[in-house]
């Protein structure tokens, strides 16, 4: 099984410095980013992304545009009235090619490979919840600090997923009353500051929480053939699509069963237990 690796320090030049265009106040791009690019809020999971011609804030009705330099000072407040997302593909080089010379991503993948570079801006104490992404990825830490708390592939069964995210949102004080095979999940857990690099492989689940204001990226690649992939996936989280069509299958076996009277369907639901044990799962990863 592969397993997410934790570089320190692997960042270096002025994108880990203070005092360098990634810094608040001193930053020459994000003030050139009022007069060039204003940043259109809307739904979606991240931020720094590219703009959107669509924009919205948490409010679906209210619509407005935000100055990218605005954007950083509110995400560097500590407390915040409102909120602002972006969508579409995210590509830090491209949307804004005045940082492009700060990064440098890590000769780690072919270039077509390449899926996005999401550009983080993040708020003291925001917390992003347990989840996995279907991409490996690389969380580059420009600035500020975070803690990331990494569960294995192999540790699903005590998660309580709903879709790609764990239910279980305090992961430092979990009710075990509600969620009791959770204390069964072996936690990782570093912790990321500036010029860090840590290696989150696909499927393995991760918890983030910024430590302080900070900016950072995520770069996302293919490492399996293309046509695997959702080709409507935004964000590198939707499953790829013979997973999709094996758990729609699933769905219908098992409306399927429950038509049997519930001794019947308890039964053969075993058996397909079984069956998908046997078949399906992996001895290398014991």
């Amino acid at each position: 099984m592969r397993r997410a690796l934790f570089s320190p320090g692997r960042v270096s030049g002025r994108s880990a410095r203070r005092g360098t265009r990634w810094s608040m106040g001193t930053s020459q791009a994000l003030k050139e980013g009022r007069r060039e690019r204003p940043w259109r809020a809307s739904k979606s999971r991240y931020l720094g992304s590219r703009v959107s011609p669509r924009s919205s804030s948490c409010e679906i009705s209210t619509h407005r545009t935000l100055p990218f330099d605005e954007l950083v000072q509110r995400a560097a407040e500590e407390k915040h009235k409102e909120f602002f997302i972006s969508e579409d593909v995210a590509d830090i080089r491209k949307q804004f090619p005045l940082l492009e010379a700060d990064i440098k991503f890590p000769n780690f993948f072919k270039k077509d490979q390449f899926f996005s570079s999401v550009f983080r801006i993040s708020s003291s104490g925001l917390q992003l919840w347990t989840h996995y992404d279907v991409m490996d990825n690389f969380l580059i830490q420009v600035t500020g600090k975070k803690r990331v708390v990494l569960f294995s592939p192999r540790d699903a069964q005590y998660l309580y997923l709903s879709g790609t995210k764990s239910e279980v949102l305090n992961i430092d004080n979990p009710d075990l009353a509600k969620y009791p095979l959770f204390s069964k999940a072996r936690r990782y857990e570093c912790s990321l500051k500036a010029g860090d690099v840590l290696f989150i492989p696909a499927l393995w689940f991760h918890n983030i929480i910024s430590e302080e204001f900070g900016v950072g990226v995520n770069v996302f690649w293919k490492h399996l053939p293309s046509e695997c992939y959702d080709k409507t996936d935004t964000y590198g989280n939707k499953d790829p699509t013979a997973a999709s069509r094996a758990a729609q299958i699933l769905d219908r076996a098992l409306k399927t069963l429950a038509e049997l009277p519930e001794e019947y369907k308890d039964f053969y639901a075993r058996r397909m237990v079984l069956h998908i044990q046997d078949k399906a799962y992996s001895k290398n990863f014991e």
